[in-house]
């Protein structure tokens, strides 16, 4: 199983665009919500290098947000990840 962090609000329509990427893919992951956790941006950017929400992780790797998860997406490059992170 792929261990996949992502890290949201309530409000953000990009991170529901995230969950619906993964879940279309047949991945789970922990989700952290920012607010409920008392996290700040500054808190978000020391733990994944990023400051907008979704900020996604998996594994160990920090992709970003929506737009650089969709790319990897387009790219083919996110089922390479998955995989190699399944086998990690």
């Amino acid at each position: 199983m792929v261990q996949i962090s992502m890290y949201v609000t309530n409000w953000c329509p990009y991170c529901t665009r995230a969950k619906r990427l993964l879940k279309s893919l047949g991945q789970k992951w922990n989700e952290i919500n920012i607010e409920k956790e008392g996290l700040s941006r500054y808190d978000l950017s020391q733990l994944t290098g990023g400051y907008t929400v979704p900020q996604i992780v998996i594994g160990d790797q920090p992709v970003g947000g929506f737009s650089e998860l969709f790319a990897l997406h387009q790219s083919g490059k996110l089922k390479a990840l998955l995989a190699d992170q399944a086998d990690a």
